[in-house]
């Protein structure tokens, strides 16, 4: 089982829907997949359709309380599965402040289901919190999603230096790039800059799209309603440069 943490300090960079579409095309190339929406906005629940069997019970996992596998929801889609999210998912740095060991308490509960998925997607909330840390501790790769600018970049420097300065080195970071506008030569300028500085960024881009947008009114991931098109072939592109990369890291 492979954890895959979709995460940006920045919101507003297509995190979302990056996890989604990438667990939708791990689930269609066959692996058990799962998605859990640690985002108290919930929007990957609400791309699938799916509300908590209980309002609150994840929450009330991270206390203490039941097992993560009584929470996840089947999707419309094979081998696709969500534990989704609410909005009490607000108070889970204070839940965390409150057990022991609290970075550790995510990987925790993730290990009971390394029998039952091949890739676990956290979509994450966009900021630098004990949960951020507690994700850190579960996951073996980080995705970053980047778009082309100043501010977005500065972020993704500012992960780089808290994961050095809390010896984190060992969890490979993958950044990406992500609502792209190629016609923009500020958008050109900042991705070769990145990719000469930084060596594992991926260099499949993800456009800025219409069709990537649509996902919150069709409610379903990209390829379930676009197949043919260009974001949707691009993010099959990142799919397979993740695996490749995955696979070279062990």
């Amino acid at each position: 089982m492979k954890v895959l943490a979709v995460y940006s300090i920045k919101g507003g960079v297509g995190k979302t829907s990056s996890a989604v579409n990438l667990a939708f095309i791990a689930a269609r190339a066959g692996y058990r997949t799962l998605v859990w929406d640690l985002d108290p906005q919930a929007a990957s629940s609400y791309y699938f359709r799916i509300k908590p069997k209980h309002k609150g019970s994840s929450k009330q996992l991270i206390a203490g309380d039941g097992e993560l596998e009584n929470l996840i929801k089947a999707t419309d889609f094979e081998n696709l599965d969500l534990l989704p999210s609410d909005f009490a998912f607000r108070n889970l740095d204070l839940l965390l402040d409150s057990k022991k060991k609290p970075t550790r308490q995510l990987k925790k509960h993730l290990k009971p289901l390394a029998e039952s998925y091949d890739f676990i997607f956290l979509d994450c909330p966009p900021n630098i919190s004990l949960l951020s840390e507690a994700i850190f501790a579960a996951a073996d790769v980080l995705l970053s999603p980047v778009i082309p600018t100043t501010l977005s970049l500065r972020t993704l420097e500012q992960l780089q230096a808290f994961m050095t300065a809390h010896e984190l080195e060992k969890l490979t970071v993958l950044p990406f790039f992500s609502m792209v506008d190629r016609r923009k030569k500020m958008h050109k300028d900042m991705m070769r800059h990145l990719l000469d500085t930084a060596p594992n960024t991926l260099t499949t881009v993800i456009p800025y799209s219409s069709e990537i947008e649509r996902m919150g009114l069709e409610r379903k991931p990209l390829g379930a309603y676009s197949k043919t098109s260009p974001s949707a072939m691009a993010y099959n592109e990142l799919w397979q440069e993740i695996l490749a990369r995955i696979s070279i890291s062990g």
